[in-house]
């Protein structure tokens, strides 16, 4: 149970999930591993939630009856966008599992799961920010606002999406290491999950177009490794 616990306190989550049943479930289930779990069965009164309380993981069903899950991701990462929301669905399509990586949901698991991993799952998520303490990096020409999900360019600032700005910031701390397309979705994309596409490739795109330069090399059969600028 210690990495339910920050400070003596257990760490708080916020499900959102309008089957009742469902919903009781995970919150005995994490609640008996130690979290402080709180749910809410519709979009609109979960983001009233993110607005009034602060959380260390949100539990997301995509299937809602009024605002859909999507529009709570993307508002929530909006608003807060250093907290990590797993997404529980029964959409298990490569689209919605691939729309929701690229929205910035940290994880993605499919119903029917085991509570066992949704727990293990969680722990992982609420270990602690990792990006709280590091306010931007530096490499060469580049300047990568971790906070704001901006990079300083020699045209100017450019926008990321938070999977951009996370990715970036992965390669630029392996900096002239190649990194293997399975390391990036494991330490990117959230634990071991392959959405069986090119995620990666995709998003490296778009990354080495926002920028302008040739940062990002490709290893041929290996993945990408950040060169500098």
């Amino acid at each position: 149970m210690g990495n339910a616990v920050c400070g003596g306190r257990p760490k708080e989550i916020l499900v959102v999930e309008d089957e009742s049943r469902m919903a009781r479930l995970l919150v005995r289930a994490l609640d008996a591993a130690g979290f402080r779990t709180s749910a809410e069965e519709t979009g609109l009164a979960g983001l009233k939630r993110l607005s009034d309380d602060s959380f260390s993981l949100v539990v997301l069903d995509l299937t809602l009856p009024d605002v859909d899950g999507v529009a709570v991701l993307t508002r929530a990462r909006e608003r807060h966008p250093d907290l990590p929301v797993m997404i529980l669905s029964a959409l298990s399509d490569v689209r919605s599992k691939v729309m929701c990586l690229e929205l910035g949901a940290q994880d993605y698991m499919t119903k029917p799961f085991d509570l066992a991993e949704v727990i293990a799952r969680a722990r992982m998520h609420t270990r602690g920010d990792h990006r709280s303490d590091r306010r931007t990096l530096q490499a060469g020409t580049l300047t990568l606002d971790l906070k704001r999900n901006v990079v300083g360019t020699a045209d100017g600032e450019v926008a990321l999406t938070m999977r951009e700005s996370v990715l970036l910031e992965y390669l630029i701390r392996h900096e002239g290491e190649a990194c293997t397309r399975k390391e990036l979705r494991e330490n990117v994309w959230g634990s071991s999950f392959d959405p069986g596409t090119n995620v990666v490739d995709v998003c490296i795109a778009r990354l080495r177009q926002k920028l302008g330069c040739d940062a990002i090399e490709t290893v041929r059969n290996v993945g990408y490794a950040f060169v500098g600028s």
